[in-house]
């Protein structure tokens, strides 16, 4: 099954997508609205709160205003490139952008899993799915009733 990438020179380019990988993309890009807003609240893979910082940069990251919560967003850049790259009638890739970034969400990485879902990530995930599918239905009703394409 042949995979699209979904940004082509920096640009996001939905308009080569069918409609299967357009839903994929929206799935996926639910999913990573997900986890962005977990990481927001300085939540770990499990729901839990995340790994405390160490001392001296939990002092350091105050001093800059930002707080001394573990939520990956000091300059806000990292979260920022991590968006759905690519995309298949059936999966959804997301990845960090920029190598400077990967080598950033690499050791973040290390330290906590982040790039992961959660119990309500996932929760998330089905939802928009349920909605999507709602969404859809009374068109896949009427064309069957009309004779279209059996799947």
């Amino acid at each position: 099954m042949p995979s699209v990438r979904v940004y082509q020179k920096k640009q996001l380019r939905l308009d080569l997508l069918n409609f299967r990988q357009r839903q994929m993309y929206e799935l996926g890009a639910a999913g990573i609205a997900a986890v962005k807003a977990r990481l927001a609240a300085a939540q770990g893979p499990e729901d839990s709160a995340a790994k405390p910082l160490t001392k001296r940069y939990a002092i350091w990251k105050t001093r800059q205003g930002k707080g001394n919560r573990r939520n990956l967003t000091f300059s806000g850049d990292l979260l920022r490139n991590f968006q759905v790259r690519t995309v298949s009638e059936n999966r959804a890739k997301a990845n960090v952008s920029t190598r400077k970034h990967r080598i950033k969400a690499w050791a973040n990485q290390k330290r906590q899993e982040w790039m992961v879902f959660s119990p309500k990530n996932k929760a998330a995930v089905v939802e928009a799915a349920r909605k999507m599918l709602e969404a859809t239905k009374p068109r896949l009703l009427l064309e069957r009733s009309l004779g279209g394409k059996r799947a």
